[in-house]
């Protein structure tokens, strides 16, 4: 049996005076598919840290097999440094990596390349990051988060990508469903100690619920040993005083080791703020349309939401998913069509990119509105350091800046904010960023209890299967079609995933010739960088020019004696035909996505 990759053994960290690792471990083989799970602050991306080097613990010991390679993807990458996206890829390979698969990395994930990192978005500096720590295609990769900022196909495109690597993998995850397919034993850190299971995330959840159950079995036969104990210190029968001694110090013993005991962390407690009841008729759309310049975004739309339902939103980045839920809750106007909202709606937004964060504002005045110290839930008032417990913040946070809380407790803080709102109507754009599992369960709960509707956009998988009654689907050209169920669902009605997919996957098959490839959409920001401005301009002529080159091809295709006549010259039109028609959808939906971006920064 060969060596371990690595060892990490009785790691200790503490930060300030709160210990945070007290004897982790973690071994890393060759082949291995590790996913790493725990509560959000419980240390996994620590841990992650410091099997990469990167910090180094108060206590414990790491090994790593010489001559073996390991690369790290942070959660916020520093690309300063470097003069484009490509400069910061390149700079990670060594010698003898393929000089090219960062191109391609880069390609497959929405980047030119060319970018400078001062114009990227968190979620196009997250893509560099993770064509950086591929491309080398090292002996272990250590993954903070990968599926954060990808869409549907990159994410489908990824779970296919690490599967056919030789690198043995750990994974820090939130998605469920890519977390099933890609591990084959779990790491769990549980109050600052690791456990492990051989067996994959689909068996994590039944084994951490056995094992906490153990814990309360084994914590009431130590209670009642104690109190055994303290029943014979009262009353025994005298006996020499050595004996006696023994058994008070055995006593104390006990006692300590219910004291020192942490029993498993706290849930969050949700419960959204229901308003009034709604009308029966929530929003109707009627034969809705909206487009760019000429080209389809919605086209021709109709759909009825009953009060109740969850609606889940599905498609790549950049096919409209935002422009569509904007038509549906009245934000935005078809240019056809009719949108028809029901009686008494009371909606409440998640925005789950924190744009309406101030990084400045404490805690307490994001959850009280600045004003006193108590939060409104309804008809009921609760006080503010009471409803922070109730999602998990300590009350030292209270008058913590909102810039300096993790992605998790932001996660947290956006929810606990939106759940105090009445409402009877919630969209949700992207719920589950950086949620750890045990909160999405409770969001799952409470989205099943809620009386009201619920609009989700989402990319995962699992979370759409256990929330939705419907879907909404992109299927390219601006048509949308609902399907009943959740994504697994669609998937068996629809026979395929999201549309995009297929094309993501042709374009990513080979290099770049005209047009960049299609891009997985950023999130939204203050302008445009230097470069999309320029593509959003040059980018019609070069649809209009593979236009022409196909209208002379497609009329060469029309002689009907050709093929009989040269065999040879028919297949390499129809060759060239098929690649001029992929380079010029990918042209057309990278513009689209470019004149979406424009309309945002612009609205």
């Amino acid at each position: 049996m060969a060596p371990p990759l690595l060892i990490l053994r009785d790691i200790h960290l503490t930060f300030g005076a709160t210990p945070l690792l007290t004897g982790a471990d973690l071994t890393v083989s060759e082949g291995d598919r590790l996913c790493l799970v725990g509560r959000n602050g419980s240390g996994k991306s620590t841990l992650l840290k410091i099997a990469a080097g990167m910090v180094e613990p108060d206590r414990g010991e790491r090994f790593v097999q010489p001559g073996k390679t390991i690369r790290y993807l942070p959660q916020e990458p520093d690309l300063s440094s470097f003069a484009t996206t490509l400069d910061y890829v390149n700079d990670g390979l060594a010698p003898g990596d393929d000089p090219y698969r960062g191109q391609y990395l880069l390609d497959v994930l929405g980047l030119t390349g060319r970018e400078a990192p001062e114009t990227l978005s968190g979620g196009e500096a997250r893509r560099a990051a993770l064509a950086r720590t591929l491309a080398p295609e090292p002996d272990i990769l250590l993954l903070d988060e990968p599926t954060n900022h990808l869409d549907l196909p990159a994410i489908e495109w990824l779970e296919d990508e690490l599967r056919g690597l030789r690198s043995a993998i750990v994974l820090i995850s939130h998605d469920r469903r890519f977390l099933e397919i890609l591990s084959r034993a779990t790491v769990w850190i549980d109050r600052g100690t690791s456990r492990r299971l051989d067996k994959g995330f689909a068996h994590f959840e039944a084994w951490r619920d056995e094992v906490f159950e153990q814990e309360e079995r084994d914590q009431q036969k130590l209670a009642q040993k104690i109190k055994m104990e303290e029943h014979w210190m009262r009353y025994g029968v005298t006996a020499r005083r050595k004996r006696n001694m023994r058994r008070v110090r055995e006593l104390a013993a006990l006692r300590e080791q219910k004291r020192a005991h942490r029993g498993p962390q706290g849930s969050a407690k949700m419960a959204a703020t229901e308003g009034e009841t709604s009308g029966k008729l929530v929003i109707e759309a009627k034969d809705i349309a909206m487009a760019y310049d000429g080209r389809p975004v919605v086209s021709g739309f109709s759909t009825r939401i009953q009060r109740g339902e969850r609606i889940g939103l599905i498609g790549p980045n950049g096919a409209g998913k935002t422009t569509l839920l904007k038509m549906l809750i009245g934000e935005l106007a078809p240019d056809t069509g009719s949108v028809r909202l029901g009686a008494n709606l009371q909606m409440v937004t998640l925005d789950q990119k924190r744009e309406k964060l101030n990084p400045d504002d404490t805690l307490a005045s994001v959850l009280t509105g600045g004003r006193g110290d108590t939060v409104v839930l309804g008809a009921e008032t609760k006080h503010v350091m009471s409803y922070m417990k109730d999602f998990l913040f300590a009350p030292e946070q209270a008058r913590t800046p909102v810039g300096v809380l993790s992605g998790g407790e932001r996660a947290r803080l956006m929810l606990a904010r939106a759940l105090a709102t009445p409402s009877n109507l919630m969209v949700l754009d992207e719920p589950t960023n950086d949620l750890d599992l045990e909160t999405l369960d409770l969001l799952e709960d409470l989205l099943g209890d809620y009386d009201g509707t619920a609009l989700v956009v989402s990319h995962d998988r699992d979370f759409l299967d256990r929330v939705a009654t419907s879907v909404i689907v992109s299927e390219g050209g601006g048509r949308w079609t609902e399907y009943a169920g959740g994504y697994s669902d669609m998937l068996a009605q629809r026979g395929e995933g999201v549309t995009a997919r297929k094309v993501d996957r042709q374009a990513a098959s080979k290099p770049a010739k005209n047009v960049a490839a299609p891009a997985a959409r950023p999130p939204a920001k203050a302008k445009l960088s230097f470069t999309q401005q320029h593509l959003l301009k040059t980018l019609p002529e070069t649809i209009e020019k593979l236009d022409a080159q196909l209208e002379k091809l497609q009329a060469d295709m029309a002689d009907p004696d050709l093929y009989s006549r040269n065999p040879d010259r028919f297949a390499r039109l129809s060759a060239e035909i098929t690649k001029l028609t992929e380079e010029k959808d990918a042209a057309e939906e990278q513009w689209l996505e470019l004149e979406m971006l424009k309309e945002e920064a612009e609205g």
